[in-house]
């Protein structure tokens, strides 16, 4: 397994992770005994970075990762994290970032994960209404009690991320990015090149779209939430198929899948970037695995952009009030 290094801290880990979202909510009905057999392969192929949140569930997908990776704690980097606040019954609270929060936040996730330390902890949402330095004044008082490694933040703006890393040195920001989510292009990746930041993109097949695997909204089941994303309305569907069916067209001249196309693509992006690409079969997982062993020409990366150039996406990757919530 290849392996990058995230920041300037001493943060090594895979040069592809698993988020593990999607076991538990948002990509339809779950399947645990699967999802458990996913994460020990992903030990097996060398995957050291496992992606969850305390949100994800909400509060049951900590559970499921720090039981299957117990036995092999010593193996793994957990990143997980707080700010996206909802009761147990899956109610919305809001955002939150108050130092209170933090540290109550941080001792549940602990507990949950059944370990005495978390070694990636991001904010996952920057809360408005809390000075972005209170909020990592009391992370930076986690990593010195030993509860936290380091740190990170997501979907935040650049200056946010320069405010924060200035409180506390950060290992790693995570957003959005794929071929059809550019958005980090403006602004995040600079920023985190120029303090020395790792970056870790979430959703780099696009919500599955990019993969290959979808060629109908039909195939969206009862609790995916993509049946109401923008991004994948009917109208905005098709025109993303049809990109995709191009993109499939170059990978297959490759003799490689869109999805293993489409992480290459990522991985390509540099040295300090580390993609989590979300799934819960073992057979996804070794095929996002096997990306790391493609070599993007000149030729390739600019058949690319010809045919995903920035913007190609249709359709808002979120709802309105969701999209008030990323970039701050």
């Amino acid at each position: 397994m290849q392996t990058r290094a995230l920041g300037t801290q001493g943060l090594v880990a895979s040069a592809i992770g698993l988020g593990c979202m999607g076991m538990s909510q948002s990509y339809g009905e779950g399947d645990e005994a699967e999802s458990q057999a996913t994460i020990e392969h992903a030990l097996d192929l060398g995957v050291t970075l496992f992606d969850t949140a305390d949100v994800y569930g909400p509060l049951t997908n900590e559970v499921l990762v720090g039981r299957v990776i117990g036995p092999r704690r010593d193996e793994v980097l957990i990143a997980t994290k707080f700010g996206n606040e909802r009761r147990p019954d899956g109610t919305w609270v809001g955002v939150n970032g108050r130092p209170e929060y933090v540290r109550a936040s941080c001792d549940a996730s602990l507990g949950r994960l059944g370990t005495d330390r978390i070694d990636l902890y991001y904010q996952h949402r920057v809360d408005p209404s809390v000075p972005v330095e209170e909020t990592f004044g009391a992370l930076g008082e986690l990593v010195d009690a030993g509860k936290v490694r380091f740190l990170g933040i997501s979907e935040a703006a650049p200056d946010t991320i320069a405010r924060a890393h200035r409180t506390h040195p950060l290992s790693a920001v995570q957003s959005e990015y794929s071929l059809f989510t550019r958005d980090p292009e403006d602004g995040v990746l600079d920023r985190c090149r120029e303090l020395g930041i790792g970056f870790v993109p979430f959703s780099p097949l696009g919500r599955g779209m990019l993969s290959g695997a979808l060629t109908s909204t039909e195939q969206f089941g009862p609790g995916d939430f993509r049946r109401g994303s923008p991004r994948f309305s009917q109208e905005n569907f098709d025109a993303n198929l049809a990109t995709v069916r191009r993109l499939g067209e170059l990978a297959r001249d490759k003799g490689v899948t869109p999805a293993q196309l489409s992480l290459a693509w990522v991985l390509d992006r540099g040295d300090d970037v580390v993609p989590i690409p979300g799934t819960k079969r073992r057979s996804y997982l070794e095929e996002n695995v096997a990306a790391l062993d493609i070599a993007l020409s000149d030729e390739d990366r600019a058949v690319i952009d010809d045919i995903a150039p920035r913007g190609v996406a249709a359709g808002d990757r979120y709802g309105p009030d969701q999209m008030r919530r990323v970039n701050i």
